[in-house]
């Protein structure tokens, strides 16, 4: 089985850079975000002109020193190379700031489609926007990183190119066999998964494949999905969608920590009238993505192999990817034969391109495999 196809407009992954930077190498531009641990701004970097992404990491001396969020972000984003993943350049310790170079993006796409609606309506960009987000995180599945915060805000658009990266691994945290217990208070809430609202503390993957689905569904109905303003008002949401859950519908659900036998009793509707302008692939797609049983969900790389992307090329109006990502530890063309239907764990081949890594030149296990660690991964989450 072939790794996924590239995205249209990849041409590389860019580098680290050679010499180590500081502060005064950059100009800052504009502020252009806010997080919890601190700003994001637009700079020039004054030894090559080219436009980069700031993070200023406020540190407090008092506390515990440089944020754990950002120790992890760094950790795992210098292990992750992948052309549908924002690049980490430099590292900048000065002035009790920490400072992250980012590669710089025009826009996230929740600010791209809000202010350009009619791309919503060109499925092929659409298409191209969920193929690289499964690919992206296929490839962070295969290296035993779990993102856990995926969200429009999170995902990086390049106007020019169409070219999505995800960004933001403030929460994501490697992941290991067997899981441990994490905090359920991850993903933003519209995104978050059944299992984390219902308050399991052992989950794994299929949280992120769930947050694709609640996106994808987003970008074509240009509205949110399951738009819940507190956990409960989130739950019945998805619980009117797709059904009030019991053991019969996915094992063990009614022994999770917050699920009360008193929930009110909904029916599950049709996704055509969820999302009645979406084709009967990606209808298949769709809910393969938002199963209630954890381990019932498609894969992250098992999406990026499922039907609805048969036509999905990258367009010969945008550069093409150069020839090594068709060569051995590269993106080579997707397989064409049809859709990765069914319960699949992730493999340990890598799940698209890789650059560096541990999985270059692995070959992907062949269509419905998945080995013994994999399949308790799966189990575990439900």
């Amino acid at each position: 089985m072939s790794a996924p196809k590239p995205a249209p407009g990849v041409t590389s992954v860019n580098p680290p850079r050679k010499t180590p930077a500081t502060m005064d190498n950059f100009e800052k531009v504009e502020k252009i975000g806010e997080g919890t641990y601190g700003v994001v701004y637009k700079a020039r970097d004054r030894r090559d002109d080219s436009v980069v992404a700031l993070k200023r990491i406020r540190l407090d001396q008092e506390e515990e020193g440089v944020p754990s969020t950002a120790i992890r972000e760094i950790s795992l984003l210098k292990e992750l190379k992948h052309e549908n993943i924002v690049s980490l350049m430099d590292v900048i310790h000065q002035d009790k700031k920490l400072y992250l170079v980012f590669e710089f993006l025009d826009v996230d796409l929740k600010k791209h489609l809000d202010t350009h609606p009619h791309v919503s309506n060109d499925r092929r960009v659409i298409k191209g926007y969920l193929y690289q987000m499964c690919a992206g995180i296929a490839y962070c599945h295969s290296h035993r990183v779990l993102h856990r915060d995926l969200k429009p805000q999170n995902l990086l658009v390049d106007q020019t190119t169409n070219v999505l990266k995800l960004a933001d691994f403030g929460l994501a945290r490697a992941f290991g066999i067997p899981l441990r217990a994490y905090t359920h208070e991850v993903v933003t809430l519209w995104y978050r998964s059944p299992e984390i609202l219902l308050g399991a503390r052992h989950y794994s993957t299929p949280v992120d494949v769930w947050s694709i689905g609640c996106i994808f569904a987003e970008m074509i109905n240009h509205a949110p999905l399951f738009p819940g303003d507190s956990e409960i008002d989130e739950l019945f949401r998805i619980f009117r969608v797709l059904g009030t859950p019991d053991d019969g519908a996915w094992q063990g659900v009614e022994q999770l920590p917050d699920y009360k036998t008193q929930f009110p009793q909904w029916r599950a509707k049709e996704w055509k009238d969820i999302c009645p302008s979406l084709d009967e692939a990606g209808l298949d797609l769709l809910e393969q993505m938002l199963q209630y049983a954890p381990h019932k969900r498609i894969s992250a790389r098992d999406a990026c192999n499922h039907r609805f992307f048969d036509d999905y090329e990258p367009s010969t109006e945008r550069p093409r990817p150069s020839d090594r990502f068709g060569r051995e530890g590269g993106l080579k063309k997707r397989r064409s034969d049809g859709a990765g239907e069914g319960a699949r764990g992730e493999g340990r081949g890598a799940g698209g391109a890789t650059r560096g890594g541990g999985s270059d030149g692995e070959s992907p296990p062949s269509k419905g495999s998945r080995d013994e660690n994999d399949a308790k991964d799966a189990n575990d989450a439900e």
